[in-house]
């Protein structure tokens, strides 16, 4: 079988979950719904799982029961050292190198996060384009539609012509 495209999760799939990148934006997504929203701060973990559980993602749980300026909570929750928690990855580079079909990042972040990730890890010339949740509104991943979203702007018209790589369960 030859495949069309790769699409690539971003957030503790190009980096190991050990870095701690993604334990920090959780807590900037806490202190969002403590400081921007007003929410108890003794409530925002069980909030923030609650929002995430039932919409996808933390932000479309807020946009869809309060409407919040999708562009601001993620450049406040992104707003993380980046390139003090991730080193490049230079293995990770020569083997993507390998690979001939065209690649894609496909997150729930924003691109504005994966050009920085990318950076970081020296990664960003071995991605044809980013699909991110801006791309993919009004879904994230797991919903139908964001795949959806992700075929076509690829131009992969059959789902099984191409292969993704994430490290949550529910979006394979």
């Amino acid at each position: 079988m030859i495949f069309e495209a790769l699409f690539i999760d971003l957030d503790d799939t190009l980096y190991p979950s050990s870095s701690g990148l993604w334990g920090l934006i959780r807590q900037r997504i806490e202190l969002y719904l403590h400081e921007k929203m007003g929410f108890p701060a003794e409530e925002v973990t069980e909030i923030r799982r609650k929002l995430f559980s039932e919409h996808g993602t933390t932000m479309r749980g807020l946009q869809k029961l309060y409407r919040i300026d999708e562009k601001e909570y993620l450049q406040f929750v992104h707003n993380v050292p980046v390139t003090e928690m991730l080193k490049p990855n230079l293995g990770l580079k020569s083997f993507l190198q390998t690979l001939s079909l065209p690649k894609y990042i496909f997150t729930n972040a924003d691109a504005n996060h994966a050009r920085r990730v990318l950076r970081a890890l020296q990664l960003e010339d071995n991605f044809l384009g980013i699909i991110d949740i801006l791309a993919m509104d009004p879904y994230c991943k797991p919903d139908y539609p964001a795949f959806q979203s992700a075929l076509t702007i690829s131009g992969v018209l059959d789902p099984r012509n191409c292969i993704l790589i994430d490290d949550t369960l529910k979006n394979i």
